[in-house]
């Protein structure tokens, strides 16, 4: 009743006060359709500075806007399509709005004889407010829609607005009214970090809007309690708002919701504390692979030289852990840099420009010649100093992004979701785990005198080193085929024959004791910036999927399991050592994929290595901030996130498991 008058008055006293409207729209489609084809159109609405407009349930007060169509006989609209809201309380009146521009959404189909150019007309009628007066606003908007090919569409600022939409949370929530609550619990994963989450009921009467929500986590649970108004709703829909502009759209059944839990807002702290924590655990682990064993085995080797002299020592330990904290907390703030732009970016981020994969290559290719022992770097094979050891740890940071390993995926999903001071720490403590093993050995006497003696060994095993190392060089070769075709493979070719003719030229001068051997490493690197610079910028390449499998989409999961199938979802990139030993040790495997297809299972495979904005979105969803990701899904149940390690017997016994 109260907002029922407050309109009303609205509606008698704005018209003499507005001058201007406060909220302009504007009709605009994406691009040409095709016969049968749908195409997403948007009503762009302008807002001018002070005003506001409304959500679909724009709160205690307010209007939604209603929009009537003029099309063509045979034309049809879906329902319009909102951005996550925000919220306005005005004298303990909560208001659901948009205090800036914003983009309502909407799909149209054309009938499968359509041709030609067809005008679409719609008749508006909005409400724009200020914190002091509220003016009912209204218009007709038009736009064409080319049939069949037209010219350039809109798809990069469509793709803006869409970034702006809730994403559907596939799995149901569950809701249940207890006494003066209404309780919601969302399926959302327990490494998801939420510290101030909102949940927008999209139909009005049953929540008491300016009422305080609160939030519990249990398990994989996000159970919201809800201050009710009146009535006892069969259902419940809504947008759950997690921060940032980011929302997940949900629906819940009835249902029993459990107790227990922590508030929310008690765990930020450990939230953090675990972050960090599987950070460093994760960074440890990133010192087994190939690419960076062969820095850290090279660096010990140097302390098994240096003897007695335990100052030096410490002092290029700890410079290798400034490095590396340094290089690895700077990869993050880039990250979030990127993601603060409204770019769809994940870990490893740098991995999918080509240009950066030749960097890559040169520095793999240099490591090799020097371990190979083609000259000597002086960065890796001199003495110890703290300059060298600093440059050493941002490489071996460098080097180690291409996977998030076990512990790691989960650290960098809730970094993402922190506030920026929080996932600094998270990213920096990835570079303290990376260097942790080099400092224990450094700063532990008994660790150090367990290294072997100096000998004539220390040169065959730097030998064996560059092996590994040469695979890294060879694994980035094909990379660039992957992401740039041919021409990517001759530039790494010749990028590779540059630089090991041009280093066994300046092992020579070195072991000759000549001059002028750093005026050729600057030459190397000159060159070198000429092989990065005709790198393409962006990877061609599309998307693979293996033979099989099918392309991986939140609609493809929903139409298999409706079809009763399990469904088994992988993510994968080509850069991700991780996830290539996994599908070739697990994944891969005949007795697994028999298996598969006996128990008729449907394997779906998101591609990242060019850093697809849906799966970016998905991933985030998920509370991971890079590859690889495992999901299998039963009908009727919640998918199930497999460990990042697979072995063919956890695919096997999933596939043969009883079916309901």
């Amino acid at each position: 009743m109260v907002r029922r008058l407050l309109i009303l008055l609205m509606l008698l006293f704005a018209p003499a006060i507005a001058q201007a409207r406060g909220i302009e729209p504007q009709l605009v489609a994406e691009g040409p359709v095709q016969p049968g084809g749908e195409v997403e159109l948007a009503i762009e609405m302008r807002t001018q500075p002070g005003w506001h407009g409304y959500w679909l349930n724009p709160g205690d007060a307010g209007l939604p806007m209603s929009v009537k169509w003029e099309l063509p006989p045979g034309y049809s609209v879906g329902p319009l399509r909102y951005p996550v809201p925000g919220r306005l309380s005005i004298a303990g009146i909560m208001n659901y709005v948009y205090e800036h521009d914003y983009a309502v959404l909407v799909r149209l189909k054309v009938p499968k004889d359509a041709k030609g150019v067809i005008p679409v007309r719609a008749s508006a009628l909005w409400l724009a407010c200020t914190d002091k007066i509220c003016v009912p606003e209204n218009g007709t908007m038009a736009t064409e829609v080319v049939v069949g090919t037209g010219p350039p569409d809109y798809r990069a600022q469509f793709d803006e607005w869409r970034r702006a939409l809730p994403r559907a949370l596939v799995t149901p929530a569950k809701f249940e009214i207890a006494g003066d609550k209404l309780r919601v619990a969302v399926p959302l994963p327990r490494d998801v970090a939420v510290e101030e989450p909102y949940l927008f009921p999209a139909a009005d009467g049953p929540v008491d809007y300016a009422a305080r929500q609160h939030f519990r986590r249990l398990d994989d649970l996000l159970i919201a309690e809800l201050p009710r108004r009146s009535g006892e709703p069969k259902d419940f829909a809504g947008v759950l708002a997690l921060g940032d502009g980011k929302g997940l759209e949900l629906h819940a059944v009835p249902g029993d919701v459990p107790t227990g839990g922590r508030a929310l807002g008690e765990t930020g702290t450990n939230a953090i504390l675990w972050a960090v924590l599987g950070a460093i655990a994760g960074g440890l682990l990133l010192n087994l692979m190939p690419c960076v064993f062969p820095i850290l085995a090279l660096k010990a080797l140097h302390l098994a030289k240096s003897g007695g002299h335990e100052r030096e020592a410490r002092r290029d330990a700890l410079a290798y852990t400034l490095g590396a904290i340094v290089g690895t907390g700077a990869l993050g703030v880039a990250l979030l840099a990127i993601r603060a732009a409204g770019a769809e970016a994940g870990w490893a981020f740098q991995l999918q420009d080509p240009r950066t994969v030749m960097l890559l290559l040169l520095l793999a290719t240099a490591i090799t010649a020097n371990l190979a022992g083609l000259f000597e770097l002086p960065v890796l094979g001199g003495r110890m100093q703290p300059a060298g050891g600093f440059a050493t740890g941002a490489l071996a940071a460098f080097v180690a992004t291409p996977c998030a390993g076990p512990f790691l995926g989960a650290a960098l999903g809730t970094a993402l979701l922190l506030p920026i001071e929080g996932a600094v720490l998270v990213f920096a403590a990835l570079g303290f785990g990376l260097a942790l093993p080099f400092l224990l050995v450094a700063f532990a006497p008994s660790l150090r005198k367990l290294l072997p003696k100096p000998g004539p060994w220390m040169q065959k095993f730097q030998r064996i080193l560059s092996i590994p190392m040469a695979l890294t060089a060879l694994a980035c070769v094909w990379l660039l085929y992957r992401q740039t075709g041919t021409q990517g493979l001759w530039l790494a070719a010749g990028a590779i024959f540059v630089v090991v003719g041009s280093l066994l030229f300046i092992g020579k001068m070195q072991r000759e004791q000549k001059m002028g051997a750093w005026l050729v490493g600057l030459l190397l690197i000159a060159a070198a910036g000429t092989f990065v610079a005709l790198i393409p910028a962006r990877s061609v390449s599309g998307t693979s999927v293996p033979a099989g499998a099918a392309k991986w989409s939140e609609q493809a999961v929903v139409d298999e399991l409706k079809q009763g199938k399990p469904v088994f979802v992988y993510f994968t990139a080509d850069w991700c050592l991780t996830c290539k030993a996994n599908e070739a040790a697990a994944i891969d495997r005949a007795e697994v994929q028999d298996a598969f297809k006996a128990a008729g299972v449907e394997t779906l495979v998101g591609d990242w290595t060019n850093g697809d904005p849906e799966i970016t979105r998905f991933l985030e969803n998920r509370g991971r901030a890079g590859v690889p990701l495992y999901l299998w899904y039963e009908p009727g149940r919640d998918a199930e996130e497999l460990p990042q390690i697979l072995t063919p017997s956890m695919l096997i016994s999933r596939a043969r498991q009883p079916r309901r």
